[in-house]
């Protein structure tokens, strides 16, 4: 079976410092990749590269489909109400244009915003705004997701919820790489961790 991602050799620098290189990495179905190490050890960067997002200096990116991404910042319209701005992103990612409204409905309600589809996302609080993001992640999309800090701004049982949401993203059959500073209790059977050193 093809994998989701391949890279091979990867090396990035920025700013004229070396962040890593020589890391190699497959993603298939089931698989879940967590990313670690200290700030500025490139974690982001991976992401981006793993993403399509940058080129990287060394080796060689293979996405067999295109991922959906996630990055630190809610990244959503504060002016849009929740509905409308899952729709944009949707749309921006390349979902399925026909969405129905009842499916946004329906993932944002998986992430407890129940009441809040048509609130200007201005009025809402950071983890409200984080719970928008993440209700793609409840819509048909991408097998393979690219997390960047996911549990940012979550409450505990929204950590917990989107823990097992994950975990049975890849025993579905999908597949996730993610940074993150929290420690999952919930993983999938084929999970992996990938620490990244600060390069000299």
């Amino acid at each position: 079976m093809t994998p989701y991602l391949q890279a091979t050799a990867l090396g990035c620098e920025r700013d004229g410092r070396l962040l890593f290189e020589h890391q190699a990495l497959s993603l298939g179905a089931g698989d879940m990749l967590q990313v670690s190490g200290p700030n500025g050890a490139g974690k982001t960067s991976l992401l981006r590269l793993l993403a399509g997002l940058m080129a990287p200096t060394h080796g060689e990116v293979r996405c067999a489909q295109r991922p959906l991404w996630l990055g630190h910042a809610a990244g959503i319209q504060e002016r849009l109400s929740a509905e409308e701005n899952l729709a944009w992103l949707c749309a921006l990612h390349g979902a399925a244009p026909a969405v129905a409204r009842a499916a946004l409905w329906q993932a944002l309600a998986a992430v407890g915003l129940r009441g809040f589809e048509d609130v200007p996302c201005h009025t809402l609080s950071a983890g409200q705004k984080r719970r928008v993001a993440l209700a793609r992640l409840y819509l048909p999309g991408s097998p393979l997701w690219v997390l960047d800090e996911p549990f940012t701004a979550l409450d505990v049982h929204a950590v917990a919820q989107l823990e097992e949401h994950l975990a049975r993203h890849c025993e579905q059959g999908g597949a996730v790489v993610l940074t993150t500073h929290h420690h999952l209790r919930r993983r999938p059977p084929a999970f992996a961790e990938l620490a990244l050193g600060v390069a000299p």
